[in-house]
């Protein structure tokens, strides 16, 4: 068994931090299922600017609000501005193609990939 790329959104910007919040990141729903993640999945975030990395679990945001929030004790490792990375995994014993979104600076999908 291996842990493999699943679902990527890659450089979103992150629209708000919310310290005061048990934690989590919230990505409007339209993203979520444009990739194949699930409210409540496990994901790892990367931050483009500072090199930061947290895993976290996803809360729906506001489809088509483009909606990007690092919420909790994570928003001391994220800015409002930053670019970042947000993965899902699989742990599998086959090969699997990472659905991936590349986003706009709306955060709005420009371009779909499979790896």
């Amino acid at each position: 068994m291996r842990w493999m790329l699943r679902s990527k959104i890659h450089r979103a910007t992150v629209t708000e931090t919310r310290l005061d919040y048990e934690g989590s990141i919230t990505i409007d729903e339209d993203l979520v299922d444009g990739c194949g993640m699930w409210v409540g999945e496990k994901v790892t975030i990367a931050d483009v600017n500072n090199g930061n990395r947290l895993d976290t679990y996803i809360l729906p945001g506001k489809r088509g609000s483009g909606i990007i929030a690092i919420n909790g004790a994570a928003a001391h490792l994220v800015k409002e501005g930053d670019k970042v990375i947000i993965m899902g995994y699989e742990l599998t014993d086959e090969r699997i193609h990472a659905k991936v979104l590349l986003v706009d600076s709306d955060n709005k999908v420009s371009r779909e990939l499979v790896y």
